[in-house]
């Protein structure tokens, strides 16, 4: 069965991607939502959620010191490129990258590679289905590999249950969890804000994306905070075949909506009845 996977990404955060991917979800059935912005997880405050499964995410193995054996050599003090292990030998965790090199220097085996938790990943039940999410412990630089576990849970409960359509909130920026959020997708979305930064960042996700020839729709949030970047934003988007699909004006029911802790397409219908919200969801569903 193939499955309808669309990815909402940004440049960086805070542009509205949460926003948008929350307004959608009503707008679809057969729905399984992710979210896979792991290292700052929101989208599940937008919905009242129940969490039924929990595990924890072992993402990479870390050093971990045997004093027993310890001859005091520092030649794996010598050795650490992250400054992981200090100078009387003790092992700083949270520095640690596990690459490794400690335990093979070690002349007496005294550090072993111990597998290490580095986030947990989460199944909870909301009024529009199941939702996958993911929390990455603050500091830890797997969020990559945290991003590919949520998309392949997700993935396997969509061919288990029959969903068409997933939808997921994919991670903000240029970095490898968001080459994680979008490997495999069928559609993406780019939110962009109308300034030059967001221009910017706009030209170099949308190069990010055509490395894997991925269909491409942008949405500018608060379009009308600036009309003249907004026209850059149509020109740039005309001249590269993109379609801007979407203009979502500055409102103040946006924010109390976010507030309130309320889905903005609910909360708001009116206003996302009048920019064609419901006629941007079924291009996606296509």
């Amino acid at each position: 069965m193939e499955i309808n996977e669309i990815v909402v990404i940004s440049g960086k955060g805070g542009t509205g991607k949460t926003t948008l991917t929350s307004s959608l979800v009503p707008y679809f059935q057969d729905l399984l939502v992710a979210d896979c912005d792991v290292d700052a997880p929101d989208l599940h405050i937008l919905f009242n959620r129940e969490i039924k499964e929990e595990a924890d995410f072992v993402g990479l193995k870390k050093a971990r010191l045997d004093k027993s054996k310890c001859i005091d050599c520092k030649i794996c003090y010598e050795s650490c490129k992250f400054d992981a292990i200090s100078e009387s030998v003790e092992i700083n965790s949270t520095k640690c990258e596990g690459c490794g090199v400690c335990a093979y220097v070690c002349p007496v085996d005294a550090i072993s590679m111990e597998d290490a938790v580095v986030g947990k990943v989460f199944i909870s039940e909301t009024a529009y289905g199941e939702m996958v999410h993911a929390r990455l412990i603050p500091g830890e630089e797997t969020s990559g590999k945290l991003v590919s576990e949520v998309r392949k849970k997700t993935k396997k409960i969509a061919l288990e249950k029959g969903k068409k359509n997933i939808l997921v909130d994919g991670s903000p920026g240029l970095a490898c969890n968001v080459i994680s959020s979008i490997t495999g997708a069928k559609k993406v979305v780019i939110v962009v804000e109308p300034t030059f930064s967001g221009l910017h960042d706009l030209k170099r996700v949308y190069q990010l994306t055509q490395n894997f020839r991925l269909p491409v729709y942008v949405v500018v949030n608060k379009y009308d905070i600036s009309e003249e970047k907004t026209s850059e934003i149509q020109k740039y988007c005309n001249e590269n075949g993109i379609e801007l699909a979407l203009k979502i004006p500055f409102d103040k029911r946006m924010v109390k909506a976010i507030v309130e802790k309320q889905i903005p397409s609910i909360y708001n219908r009116e206003l996302f009845e009048s920019i064609g919200f419901e006629a941007f969801a079924e291009k996606l569903k296509a």
